[in-house]
C-alpha cells in the first residue's frame, strides 16, 4: 500500500518547472582577451569592423533619418554580443526616437549611445558595467508595440528606429557635444 502512496504522489504530485517564463540576464556576462587602444577603449562589437555610415554629412538612408549622422553604423547580424567600450554606468535604456531601443553608457565627460539594440535589455539604468562586459544584443529590423514609433520599412512595418536593418549605431558624446567615435579608435 506505501508503495502506491508513493508512486500516486510521485507520478501526479511533482512540481513542474516553466523554465521558458524565467528572466535570465547576461549583464554579468563578458567577452575575454579583447584588445584595449592607446585610449583606453575596446571595440563595442568584436569581430565587426566595417563602416555602414561613417560620422558626418551623408546622404540619409530612410525617411527621418538626419542628413548629419552623429554616430557611424557597423552592420552586423540580429543577436550579435554588444560590449561596454569602458567602464561606466547604465545611464539610459529605453526607445529613442530614430535611435531606436537605445542604452547610454556614461563615465567620465562621455556619453556612449548603442542604438538600433535588442528591446529585451540585459542591463538596467543605474547599473554599474565593466569594460569588456556585454551589455545588449544588436537588435531586429522591425519592432512592434511601441507607443508613438513614426518609424515605418517600405512595406509600412514599424522599425526599430530610422534603419533599414541590422546594425549598432554608436554615438559619443563629450561633454554633451556629438564628436566622431573613430577618433577613439
Amino acid at each position: 500500500m506505501l508503495f502506491l502512496v508513493i508512486f500516486f504522489v510521485s507520478v501526479f504530485f511533482v512540481p513542474v518547472i516553466d523554465c521558458s517564463s524565467q528572466n535570465v540576464s547576461n549583464s554579468n556576462e563578458f567577452i575575454e582577451n579583447l584588445e584595449i587602444n592607446q585610449n583606453g577603449f575596446i571595440w563595442p562589437i568584436p569581430g565587426y569592423t566595417r563602416l555602414s555610415s561613417p560620422f558626418g554629412k551623408r546622404t540619409a538612408p530612410t525617411g527621418g533619418a538626419s542628413s548629419f549622422h552623429y554616430g557611424c553604423d557597423i552592420p552586423a547580424p540580429q543577436g550579435t554580443k554588444l560590449v561596454a567600450l569602458h567602464d561606466g554606468v547604465i545611464t539610459f535604456a529605453n526607445f529613442l526616437g530614430a535611435g531606436g531601443y537605445t542604452i547610454t553608457l556614461s563615465f567620465d565627460n562621455f556619453k556612449v549611445s548603442y542604438c538600433h539594440v535588442d528591446p529585451n535589455f540585459i542591463v538596467s539604468v543605474g547599473d554599474s558595467i565593466k569594460q569588456g562586459q556585454i551589455i545588449a544584443l544588436v537588435g531586429p529590423k522591425n519592432v512592434y508595440g511601441v507607443s508613438g514609433n513614426l518609424y515605418k520599412d517600405s512595406n509600412g512595418n514599424p522599425t526599430n528606429g530610422a534603419t533599414t536593418g541590422c546594425h549598432l549605431h554608436l554615438g559619443f558624446r563629450v561633454n554633451e557635444q556629438y564628436v566622431n567615435p573613430l577618433n577613439f579608435f
